[in-house]
């Protein structure tokens, strides 16, 4: 669905995270929502009701689509959130739990 540019010369470093425990290459000054897309990854939660797949929507802050668990911190916006090296992300299943 989504596919990176050709244009090599703009491309950031490197980056690797991990999502949902799996290793995940991204380019510096991604947002953790455009890295998911570009690797992808077709949802990055579902819904507390109904459990349908919810993905990345406006990728500009103003949808909350995009919510992921990074680093151990719940329902972060993963359109804003920039990625770096060694970081967590999961997908949101449901409801977020209390103590996160």
């Amino acid at each position: 669905m989504f596919k990176r540019l050709a244009d090599a010369s703009a491309a950031g470093a490197a980056v690797t995270l991990t999502v949902d425990g799996k290793p995940v290459s991204a380019r510096e000054g991604d947002t953790v929502a455009a890295a998911l897309l570009a690797a992808g990854i077709d949802h990055c939660r579902t819904t507390p009701v109904s459990g349908a797949p919810r993905a990345p929507y406006c990728l500009m802050g103003v949808c909350f689509e995009c919510l992921v668990t990074i680093d151990g911190v719940g329902s972060r916006q993963g359109c804003l959130i920039p990625v770096r090296t060694g970081m967590k992300v999961e997908t949101q299943l449901g409801k977020r739990e209390a103590g996160r």
